[in-house]
């Protein structure tokens, strides 16, 4: 077992010179340095989350399968948290499900059925992540793009593609989209509205009729100083399929212009007048994602000084050496042919830098290289240099400046494998240049695959061997396998986002990484040289050195979960804590119950508790004296604000032609499954609740901007928690909830909330039971403005509750027993998802084998663990389908080595 960690700190003096005795005198010395950094980075380690999937993409009526793993410094599984939570957000960043699952020992299962109900045709993304990871102000989310098609009952299939022809004054979009049935026949000669919507405001709209192969031109225009544009808009088409059935279709318009940047990352973070210097390029679209190009870099002189080409999605480098008092400019000619000028950043006249060489196996090279006026400005001072990974101090050096240059070496045995940070200081602890570079090693975790056979007939047993080996040696660990039908997922290898990719690189770096399987497919020199120049143009996520070394701790807002846990307060009613008070938990479908007690300031806590969702739990203080006068209250669970997607750039706009393959598969699959057609049942409609029936709300449009109904409040707790995902168009920030447009053009006035009928503060959406709401309005404009007026609010949010029905009368014991009880609580909390079993069917009985067997994931399996022999098997049934099925096998062993192997076969 080797862990990396510098025990004995390694001081090369790279000059034979003394140490001046003229030093500052508040210098800092290295030895503080590594023991300031080694005591944050082990009192506060950081917690990383990968989750493998059984496949890239899904279909509705689908089930994503995953497991997680939770890995802390050197990779090593975490034993810090143990609850993970993972989010499903759609494209719109609006929540859609989250997941509580609990960890045990730094691994934890999930799936999510993708029920007609709840999921449709379009672009999702997951987040995950523990609560000890949101300490840091840029949590190392995982995050994954993933997209779902659509097959059952499908009656319309779409096809769109941008022109942009936008100039400096106006926005010009033509959208061009076909239209096909089921059987890809296309819709021809049909009538299409459309209209372009904007932050809920119609900005442009129009008509048309396809042509004979279904296609339509859409041309929409906006003034680029308008309040609504389309760029931030969505394309909305109808389509009459027949006399009396209109088909609508959502397109987003955000990457139908695309602008382009060009960016430069100099070597060591600076450009450095007189030194020949490395720099970094980036050539990256609008839509996140690289664009290749070529250019000239000249002086303010107009002499050329420099040529470069891109070598990879956008990304190269090229050497300058810059003149003092000069500045320079890049002509950039990109790969559609268009031009652009960017300017470098500015040279600095005195400076220092780190130049690395990776490109040797077994050793990194540095050089650490001043110019004149740095030289001789800090001759004879004292520089340091520290390298860091996965959360230890894996070398550190001291010299002492007595020539412009120094060249050294640095063993890549000394690293685990990963990103190094290699950081030079002054003798005064303040960082000065810093590169970041991948360690390769060629004795990594080695997990074979192997089969007695390579062919199979359909719905033939298939056993498969798994060894795992470490230097040759066998090693226990515990793994995850997906076995797919490759022939009916087809999908890029270099885009997977595998256990490599997750926990060696992007936990790592800051932003979107393109393809990133790319650099840990097999590979040569230049995939070395691409991975090696996405780390200069890539940030580094990381403790700040200036805090360690002045003593500022992280802030910790969020300890680790141990389990599930429910705090609060017990106090009279007149508000003085309940001294030692007696709670009584309970959990009946659970059998669990538990007793507690108040601290000296009437605050209490139940921690540890194991149970899945939908389980009611009720915390009552009756058992106290006096405890009619009680009111127990319960502290709120935080969760972090739903973030953009940082994969956006991984979305697919036309998943009807992407997946086409898959969805045919699908449309079969589950033929079985069907939607009923509205039907028109004429009668006597039964008045609905709304704001029309209350005075106070008399001048708001007939119709709100947007209604939720009641029925998708079902098991919500805290209604505020639930309208901060549902209420599209607002914003909620300091307790109140804002007009999102408003907001952000600084018009700071929140809300007015009605319950009712009548104004009430937002906290009082916590005492409403969500089974007896009957819908909830939102209303982004008051077109009158009486209501805004009169309340001193912008936008209204209605909760419509349900009307009691008309019972016989109660005694009042009855009545006494309605009233809330203020000394209990009984609520529906999140609780463990529940786990289900991945279906295998068998075929060694006959009468099996007359199923029609169309899966896609022939077997998923994230339990399998390896012996003291380094082996594991496992064996299962194919499917009816023929071709190539593919076995992805990823995991980690006891000392954090991570591994991942791929192995193929054929069925005929």
């Amino acid at each position: 077992m080797k862990i990396f960690r510098l025990s004995l700190i390694l001081v090369s003096f790279l000059s034979i010179l003394n140490f001046s005795a003229s030093a500052q005198t508040d210098t800092v010395s290295i030895n503080t340095i590594i023991s300031k950094t080694n005591k944050v980075l082990n009192d506060y380690p950081a917690e990383k989350v990968y989750l493998h999937f059984d496949k890239p993409y899904y279909a509705v009526a689908d089930t994503v399968w995953f497991k997680v793993y939770l890995t802390e410094n050197q990779n090593f599984l975490s034993g810090i948290s143990k609850i993970v939570y993972v989010d499903v957000i759609n494209q719109r960043d609006s929540l859609i499900q989250t997941l509580k699952l609990q960890v045990n020992g730094g691994t934890a299962e999930g799936n999510i059925p993708l029920s007609m109900d709840h999921y449709k045709q379009g672009n999702y993304h997951f987040r995950a992540y523990t609560m000890w990871m949101l300490n840091s102000n840029d949590p190392a989310y995982f995050n994954k793009t993933f997209y779902i098609g659509e097959a059952i009952d499908k009656e319309l299939k779409t096809h769109i593609s941008y022109k942009n022809s936008s100039t400096d004054k106006q926005e010009k979009i033509d959208a061009r989209v076909q239209f096909k049935d089921a059987n890809n026949k296309p819709y021809a000669n049909k009538n299409v509205n459309w209209q372009v919507i904007t932050s809920y405001t119609v900005i442009a709209k129009g008509r048309g009729t396809t042509d004979a192969n279904g296609f339509l031109t859409i041309s929409m225009t906006a003034n680029q100083k308008a309040e609504y544009q389309l760029q931030k808009g969505e394309l909305i088409t109808s389509i009459n399929t027949s006399e009396k059935d209109i088909i609508n279709s959502t397109f987003q318009l955000k990457n139908a212009i695309i602008n382009k940047d060009f960016q430069f990352f100099p070597e060591g973070g600076n450009l450095v007048a007189g030194l020949a210097n490395k720099v970094a390029f980036k050539g990256i679209k609008s839509d996140g994602l690289g664009i290749n190009a070529k250019g000239t870099v000249s002086d303010s002189d107009g002499k050329q000084v420099a040529t470069f080409s891109a070598q990879r999605l956008g990304m190269g480098s090229f050497m300058l050496t810059p003149e003092a008092g000069k500045t320079y400019k890049a002509s950039i000619t990109f790969a559609d042919g268009s031009t652009q000028s960017a300017n470098l950043p500015a040279a600095v006249e005195s400076g220092i830098s780190i130049v690395i060489d990776n490109t040797d196996a077994e050793n990194v090279a540095i050089k650490i290289a001043s110019n004149d006026a740095f030289f001789e400005k800090n001759k004879g001072k004292k520089f340091y240099l520290i390298a860091q990974s996965k959360g230890v101090i894996c070398y550190g050096a001291q010299t002492i400046l007595a020539n412009k240059e120094y060249n050294t070496t640095v063993q890549k045995n000394k690293f685990p494998l990963g990103i190094a940070q290699f950081t030079l200081f002054n003798e005064s602890g303040k960082p000065l240049s810093e590169r970041i570079v991948f360690v390769q090693h060629n004795n990594n975790l080695a997990l074979a695959l192997t089969s007695p056979v390579a062919t199979y007939g359909s719905k033939k047993k298939v056993k498969i061997n798994l060894n795992a080996k470490k230097d040759g040696l066998p090693v226990e660990g515990t793994f995850s396998v997906s076995v797919i039908d490759e022939t009916k997922v087809p999908f890029n290898e270099d885009g997977a986002s595998t256990i490599l990719t997750g926990l060696l690189l992007n936990s790592d770096v800051k932003g979107y990484i393109e393809r990133p399987n790319y650099y840990f497919t097999p590979g040569d020199a230049k995939k070395a040289a691409d991975l090696d120049v996405l780390l200069l143009t890539q940030g580094y996520r990381n403790y700040s050195y200036t805090d360690i070394i002045q003593d500022k701790k992280p802030t910790i807002n969020f300890l680790p979960e141990q389990g599930i846990e429910f705090s609060g307060i017990l106090r009279m009613s007149n508000g003085i804590p309940v001294r030692k008070g007696a709670l009584l938990l309970t959990i009946p479908d659970k059998r669990i119950n538990m007793e507690g007690t108040t601290d000296p300031v009437g605050n209490f806590k139940f921690s540890n508790l194991v149970f899945t969702d939908s389980s009611k739990v009720t915390i009552t203080a009756k058992y106290n004296v006096n405890y009619k006068n009680m009111t127990l209250s319960l502290n709120g669970a935080p969760t972090p604000s739903v973030s953009r997607n940082f994969s956006a750039a991984d979305e697919v706009l036309n998943i009807d032609s992407t997946l086409t393959t898959y969805l045919d598969n699908s449309k079969k699959q589950y033929s079985y499954l069907h939607t009923l057609k509205e039907v028109t049942v004429k009668g006597a409609a039964v008045p609905k609740v709304s704001h029309k029936d209350y005075p106070a709300l008399t001048g708001l449009s007939q119709m709100a901007d947007h209604e939720i109904s009641g029925d998708r409040l079902t098991g919500c707790s805290l209604i505020i928690s639930c309208l901060q995902t549902m209420a599209m168009g607002t914003t909620f920030i300091d307790n109140n909830f804002y007009v999102t447009r408003d907001y952000n053009q600084g018009k700071k006035i929140p809300m007015g909330i009605f319950i009712n009928g009548m104004m009430m503060d937002v906290n009082q959406l916590n005492t409403i039971d969500a089974n007896n709401i009957e819908s909830v309005e939102v209303f982004l404009r008051d077109e009158l403005g009486l209501v805004n007026r009169n309340n001193n609010i912008n936008g209204v949010i209605v909760i419509n509750q349900k009307k009691a029905p008309k019972g016989t009368k109660i005694s009042k014991s009855e009545l006494m027993d309605m009233l809330p009880k203020y000394y209990e609580l009984t609520f529906t909390p999140q609780g463990y998802s529940k786990a289900r079993q991945f279906y295998m069917p068998k075929y060694d009985v006959p009468a099996n084998l007359n199923r029609n067997d169309l899966r896609t994931t022939i077997y998923w399996n994230p339990q399998v663990i390896t012996d003291n022999t380094g082996s594991a098997s496992f064996d299962f049934f194919n499917a009816d389908g023929k071709g190539q099925y593919k076995v992805v096998v990823e995991g980690i062993d006891a000392n954090g080595n991570i591994g991942r192997s791929v192995f193929r076969y054929t069925v005929k």
